[in-house]
């Protein structure tokens, strides 16, 4: 059986959503200098790097926070689909396209996003493909309960909001900040555990993938 690790290691230089303060991973204590042992310091956003998001991160009046999304959700069969590189944004008809296997509801996409971990890019990309409120309604009528997607974000930039409160208010988990490089279309199950961080909006988590 393969094992997929599908989270992005966390740097200083993994790139953040604009306006978000970077990574800050530093060594405060150092056994080479006299301390009894390496202690490493750790800042950043909840939303760095792959993270899932609550339904508190959109909508101010869900009282539902990151610490209290169901882990029935987070762990279970997934399907990872390949979209072709021409795919600049997923809308309905895009997802149409496909034939889905029945009974699984999470899905996982893989887009052109994927080579921008291959390549190591530092920088933020503004270009990235996201879902439109189309393809957030279908996956809202078909009836599933996870997306996860190969970027900081599930929807495009600047156009953050209506895609999010979609799936959100439908109860969708949303799981973003993949990499999926190196993932082969199919079916697998998926583990993701994001911390378990009391009242917040969001969390990074640690994703993988058995098949």
């Amino acid at each position: 059986m393969e094992i997929y690790d599908i989270s992005l290691t966390i740097t200083p230089s993994l790139p953040v959503w604009p306006g978000d303060p970077p990574v800050l991973l530093e060594r405060v204590a150092k056994i080479e200098a006299g301390a009894n042992a390496n202690v490493s310091q750790l800042a950043m956003s909840a939303h760095t790097g792959t993270h899932v998001d609550a339904p508190y991160h959109f909508l101010g009046d869900s009282p539902i926070t990151i610490e209290k999304l169901s882990l029935d959700v987070l762990t279970g069969r997934a399907f990872v689909l390949h979209l072709p590189e021409s795919v600049d944004l997923v809308t309905a008809s895009v997802l149409e396209a496909y034939s889905l296997p029945s009974g699984i509801n999470r899905l996982l996409l893989r887009t052109r996003n994927s080579q921008y971990w291959v390549r190591e890019e530092k920088a933020f990309q503004t270009n990235f493909v996201g879902l439109d409120t189309t393809a957030a309604q279908y996956l809202v009528a078909g009836g599933f309960s996870l997306i996860g997607v190969d970027y900081l974000s599930v929807a495009p930039f600047k156009k953050s909001r209506p895609t999010h409160e979609i799936l959100l208010r439908a109860g969708l988990v949303i799981l973003e900040g993949l990499d999926l490089s190196a993932v082969p279309q199919g079916q697998y199950d998926l583990y993701c555990l994001p911390m378990k961080l009391g009242g917040a909006d969001g969390a990074p988590a640690r994703a993988i993938l058995f098949g």
